[in-house]
């Protein structure tokens, strides 16, 4: 599992690949990173504690990046093995079905890890390299820490089991691509849709099939932060407390594991 684990670390990162199979994933890197980035640039420069942009409403930024990564990698990670049918070659080892299917699934999560967890952190750093007394500053702010770090393995887990499950199902690359982007995009168009038609009392549980609206339920919770009215008003309206959301993704993604395990346990080799 270990050695399934590393060497699906590798794909996504491209390493031992092409400079274009490289180039998707650290392009999307970068960029999900500019954020903590400038505000590092920021730090640097200035003495004031100047805030770019805020530890709750990061993952607001760089949503559609983590779906496109999603869209870009979990095909590339199980649909590869497929295409070439290498999967009888693994199966043919001690490794078992479901081992195949978990270090997959821990791999897609640790990749997205990098582009959740490593920019917050990065941002945490550079608001404590602003301040002007960073002790001082660590000892009101530590609490983020713990926020940042439940709310970014949650998130993960959630795209990533959304991904690789859509992507197990099929071999076909640009199949699984359109099928992700399509879950993320429609599901949240088609959320806030039956939310405005039904109303509050019916509609809002619309929210909860969404994992844009889900990710920024849970992420607000995590760090006790009301939503802002303006810029989050179905999810004010709809007054779920914040367990509900970090409940739910927990949910989708054990679900989306254990289909990825028995897609895997059914799957003719």
């Amino acid at each position: 599992m270990w050695a399934l684990y590393t060497q699906s670390l590798r794909v996504v990162f491209g390493i031992g690949r092409s400079f274009w199979a490289k180039a998707a994933t650290f392009g999307i890197l970068v960029i999900a990173s500019l954020p903590a980035i400038i505000q590092l640039g920021v730090a640097a420069i200035s003495p004031e504690d100047i805030n770019v942009t805020t530890p709750e409403d990061y993952y607001g930024l760089i949503q559609p990046l983590l779906a496109i990564f999603c869209a870009i990698v979990a095909p590339d990670l199980v649909g590869r093995d497929q295409r070439n049918r290498t999967l009888s070659l693994y199966f043919s080892r001690a490794l078992r079905r479901e081992d195949y299917a978990i270090a997959k699934y821990a791999a897609l999560v640790t990749a997205m890890l990098s582009i959740t967890l490593v920019p917050q952190l990065l941002m945490f750093t550079g608001n404590a390299s602003a301040a002007t007394d960073v002790p001082d500053y660590i000892s009101d702010n530590w609490q983020d820490l713990p926020a940042i770090v439940g709310s970014a393995l949650l998130l993960s887990c959630l795209f990533g089991g959304i991904g690789i499950a859509i992507a197990a199902q099929t071999s076909r690359r640009a199949y699984s691509t359109v099928a992700i982007v399509a879950v993320f995009v429609l599901g949240t168009g088609i959320a806030s849709a039956v939310f405005e038609a039904a109303g509050v009392g019916t509609g809002k549980y619309a929210l909860l099939l969404s994992p844009l609206h889900v990710v920024q339920g849970f992420t607000y919770w995590f760090f006790n932060v009301a939503p802002p009215i303006e810029d989050n008003r179905q999810l004010v309206e709809a007054n779920f407390h914040g367990i509900v959301y970090a409940i739910d993704a927990a949910i989708v993604a054990i679900g989306c594991l254990l289909l990825v395990i028995r897609r895997y346990r059914r799957i003719a080799v």
